[in-house]
This record gives structure tokens, sequence and C-alpha cells, in this order.
């Protein structure tokens, strides 16, 4: 296995990684910044305030997006195992 294949591994396992953590992330950012922008209007300081919408939202999309998830996953170890067999 040359340097560009390794290279090439870890790149698409670093896609992957962003393809299923992205839409996690992109909703965490978003709900943390209405909540932050209604705790700066209200002057409520509270700590679970912003954990709580987040817990919730996240839990939601984990129960929809899942399956997603795994397929996405699984799909990019089977590509790795066949590289293994190859090797």
């Amino acid at each position: 296995m040359n340097p560009g294949e390794v290279l090439s591994v870890f790149q698409s396992a670093l896609y992957v990684a962003f393809k299923i953590a992205g839409p996690l992330l992109i909703v965490s950012i978003l709900i943390g910044l209405v909540i932050a922008i209604f705790q700066a209007a209200t002057q409520i300081h509270e700590q679970t305030l912003t954990f709580v919408p987040k817990v919730i939202v996240l839990s939601v999309m984990l129960l929809t997006l899942g399956s997603w998830m795994i397929k996405t996953f699984s799909e990019f170890f089977n590509q790795m195992f066949d590289l293994i067999s190859r090797i």
C-alpha cells in the first residue's frame, strides 16, 4: 500500500465522519444560537436552558437519522474490509 492509498483511506474516513456528524453539529449550533439570542433578549441566564433543548432535539434527530448514519458507517466499513482483503 503506497502513501497515496493511505491518504485516500484517511480522506474517505474524514469525509464519512463529517457526513455523519455534520447534521447533528449544525443543528446543535443553530439551537445554541437561538437560545443565546433568547437569553440575551430576556436576560435569563439559566444553564439548563441551553442544555435541555439541545438534548431533546438531538435525541429526536438521532432517532430519525440513526438508520442513515448506521448505513453510511457500515458502507464505509465494507469498503475498508474489501480494501484489506485486496492487500
